[in-house]
This record gives structure tokens, C-alpha cells and sequence, in this order.
């Protein structure tokens, strides 16, 4: 087909296409040519006009679907019928339930070979999710007083920091023993900052992740 002129509807096409191929290849076993020849004609050059690389196009996907799962946070962020503990609690169960999240754990590579996309992967952690939406709503529990804590900017860090770096399969590759021991072990902690934060659906979930991550491993 003939270049479209209209660059979104390009670079959605590319997103698209590349997003599906990772899923079902891998990231490693996917070439640009292999997004080309599923491109419907677009030309190694359309593609390289918007990207300079596979890698640019794996950020712009995870930029894209995060984009999607970070709305549905300010949507919880700003319920106001629920109290401090139940946006945390909201936002854990949410987060694990995105359709997103099962497609970027079986689309990403491993990210510490993939050091560029970790970076913006923790950027986005440490200056954006953990300001914008953890602190803000351990800081209403203590308010409405759900959620007891002394450290209420610690505990956001702590339990972002946790959940999404030392729990991620993406970054600790472990075997199946090591995540429940892990999973175990943060409930554990949790339970001292914010009772009942993790129940068994959401340890079911965050297993689903691993084994997500082990199949592309072994693909």
C-alpha cells in the first residue's frame, strides 16, 4: 500500500504490527524486516522516518500501553468514595487485572538487556507513578485514617519499589519456588504498612506474570 499520509495513523499501524509480532516471536526473534513484511507494503523507509530502531519502536509500544494503564490510575486516584486503603488497593487489583500488563510482560525482553528501555521504565517509577498516584493516596488513608504510618512517602517508595523492580520478573529472572517464596515475603511486609493490601487473587495474578515471562523465555 502507499505510504499513509497521515503520520499517527503510520506510527499506530507500525505500533500495532511490531506489539503483535513481539508477542508471538519474542523481541529478540523479531527483525524489522519481519514488521515490514507485515506492514501491507509500507517501505523500510516510512518505518525508519518514525524510528531509528526495533528498539524505539519497543519503547514507543510500552509508552503507549502504559499511557493506557496510567489514565485508569488517575480514575481511582480521583474517586472520591473511596478511602486512602481502598485506592491502594484498587490500583494493586487494577494494575494486575490491565489486558496491557499480560501484553507488555509477553512483548518485553528481559530489561537489564535492554538498559534504555529500564531507564525509562524506572523514570517513569521513581518520578511519575510514585509521587503522582502512591503517595498521594497513602497520604488521604492517614487523613481518613484507613492507613496508619509514620512514613507515608517511604512507604509509597517501598511498596512501588517492591512490587514493580524486585517482584518483576522483567528485571529478577527466578524460578517458580523463588517467586511465591518472594510474593510471600512482600504480603509479609506489606502487612506491617498496609494490612491486606495482597489477597490470593492478586498473588494468582502476579504469578501469571512469571509464567508470562518464562514462556517468552522459552520460546
Amino acid at each position: 500500500m502507499a505510504r499513509n499520509k497521515y503520520p499517527e495513523e503510520t506510527v499506530n499501524l507500525i505500533l500495532d504490527v511490531s506489539l503483535k509480532l513481539f508477542i508471538e516471536k519474542g523481541y529478540d526473534e523479531t527483525s524489522i524486516q519481519d514488521i515490514i513484511d507485515n506492514l501491507g507494503g509500507l517501505s523500510k523507509g516510512a518505518i525508519y522516518h518514525h524510528f531509528k530502531s526495533k528498539e524505539s519502536i519497543l519503547i514507543a509500544v510500552y509508552k503507549r500501553m502504559s499511557k493506557n494503564i496510567n489514565w485508569q490510575m488517575i480514575d481511582i486516584v480521583n474517586n472520591n468514595k473511596l478511602t486512602g486503603l481502598q485506592k491502594i488497593q484498587e490500583m494493586f487489583s487494577a494494575s494486575l487485572d490491565n489486558p496491557n500488563h499480560d501484553e507488555l510482560f509477553a512483548a518485553t525482553p528481559n530489561l537489564l538487556n535492554n538498559p534504555k528501555l529500564l531507564s525509562i521504565f524506572l523514570s517513569d517509577l521513581i518520578n511519575f507513578v510514585i509521587p503522582k498516584y502512591a503517595e498521594p493516596v497513602i497520604r488521604q488513608g492517614l487523613e481518613d485514617g484507613s492507613i496508619k504510618t509514620d512514613y507515608p512517602k517511604e512507604t509509597a517508595e517501598t511498596m512501588m519499589l517492591l512490587s514493580n523492580i524486585w517482584l518483576n520478573p522483567l528485571i529478577y529472572p527466578m524460578t517458580n519456588e523463588e517467586y511465591i517464596r518472594k510474593i510471600e515475603f512482600f504480603n509479609h511486609i506489606m502487612v506491617s504498612l498496609i494490612p491486606d493490601l495482597i489477597d490470593e487473587e492478586m498473588q494468582q495474578r502476579l504469578s501469571h506474570f512469571r509464567d508470562l515471562v518464562k514462556k517468552q523465555n522459552n520460546s
